[in-house]
Order: C-alpha cells, then structure tokens, then sequence
C-alpha cells in the first residue's frame, strides 16, 4: 500500500491507501539513472583525453609545424581511407551530442521525480564536506558546463565571433588558442567550468558505480579512487594550459 498524503503526520496516523503517489512512469528511474551513468562515464573518459590532447601546445614544433596542429589534422584525417576526412571525428560528435541531450533530459528528470517524492520535505542529512558540496551543486555545476560547452564549441570549433577572436582561423588550433586565452574574461570563464567540472565528475563518477550495480567492495574503492583522481587530473591540466597562455608563457 501507499501514502495519500505526503505529510508524515498523516503516515503517523495511519492515514493510507492503495492508490499510487503519481502514475508509474513511462521510463523507470533505475533506468534513467543507468543512463546518466554511462553517457557521464563517456563524458569523463572524454575530457580525460581531450586535456591529452589540449597539453600538447607545451610540446615542440615538429619541421615548424605546432604539436598540437599536427594533433588536430590527425583528428581530422582519423579513419581515412575508409572514412571521408573527418567522419571519425564527426562521429563521435554525433555521440557525444546524444549523449548530451540523454543526460540533460535524465537530470531534469530525476531532479523533478525527486522533488515530487520529497513533497515539502527537503533533504537534511547531508554531513558536510567535499561529497555534500558536489552533491548539492550538481545541477548548478551542469547548467556551468552546459553554457561552457555552448561557449567553447562556437569559440575554438566554429569560430564564431564574439565568442571567437576576430584573429580565429580554421585549422591554426595552436593560434586560435592563444588568441582566445589572451582574452582575460575568456581564461577567467575557462578556469570557473574547470572548477565545475571538478565538483560534477567527482560525485558524478562515485554515483556511477551504485547506478551501474556495482557493489562490490573491491570495485566501490576502484570507483572512488578514479572519482578523486580523473577529475583533479583534469582540472589541473586544463587550468594550466589557458593561464600559461595568458600570462605569456606560450604564445
């Protein structure tokens, strides 16, 4: 049976019903939870190798042509002869853009499953600390990155000024970077989504591993060293490649 009244005064007295709290939802909330998991995973095991590839402005030029150009073009011409120039890239794009929209519409969904549940009651047994303050700012930490990432694709993808710099050229990754980190504001924007991306992948990984039914002792503690590792990993690597830019370091 179930309660007809989200006040708890009213369970107390025994006031209940066999009628439902809300129609059983057309898509289950383990299964929503699975898929935050796995398209967060694909989001993590992306940053990871994005920040790899992002460092490789600190390497030398090789025959006059900048580390991190020679990076891209390899990005671009992935997968050739077998597919058109660009097609890996493109695909992968096209994945992680799904995997965007699945994990937003899980959040925003999630997120009101659990606040018609709670009713008026809200959550007050959090102890404090690192795993409360990621916890709490999950979904501020999104809407951070959802407008980074709307923000950063137009800059150094596309090249849409003003988001990009008026200097953007296609191709010239190594210049469009120092171009755009040039630009204080920009670099300032870059290291608040880094901080952000900390906070979202820490809990988001460490969530994971319970979404994905892993319960396992040895497992939970593999889960929460990658939760402490990847993110600071991430963090630091992409926090100092636009603050060496704009303090002159590269350039």
């Amino acid at each position: 049976m179930t309660v007809n009244n989200v006040d708890r005064e009213a369970i107390r007295h025994g006031k209940i019903t066999e009628q439902p709290l809300r129609e059983r939802p057309a898509y289950p909330t383990w299964a929503m939870k699975l898929v935050m998991a796995i398209t967060g995973l694909i989001f993590a095991i992306y940053v990871l190798i994005h920040m790899v590839g992002n460092l490789k402005i600190f390497m030398p030029d090789h025959n006059g042509v900048p580390a991190i150009d020679e990076y891209g073009r390899w990005l671009r011409e992935a997968g050739a002869p077998l597919l058109p120039e660009e097609g890996l890239l493109w695909i992968a794009r096209i994945v992680l853009l799904v995997a965007v929209i699945l994990h937003i519409h899980g959040a925003i969904t999630l997120a009101s499953r659990s606040k018609q549940s709670r009713g008026k009651f809200s959550r007050s047994n959090l102890m404090g600390g690192l795993d409360t303050t990621a916890t709490r700012s999950m979904l501020i930490t999104g809407v951070i990155l959802l407008a980074f990432i709307i923000f950063h694709v137009l800059d150094l993808t596309m090249g849409v000024q003003p988001a990009a710099p008026s200097e953007f050229v296609h191709g010239e990754i190594q210049n469009n970077m120092i171009a755009t980190f040039s630009r204080w504001p920009v670099t300032i924007f870059y290291i608040i989504a880094m901080l952000a991306l900390f906070l979202h992948l820490f809990h988001g990984i460490k969530l994971a591993a319970s979404d994905l039914g892993i319960t396992g002792r040895k497992w939970m503690g593999v889960f929460a060293f990658l939760a402490a590792v990847v993110p600071a990993v991430v963090m630091i690597g992409n926090i100092v490649m636009p603050l060496s830019i704009a303090v002159g370091l590269v350039g």
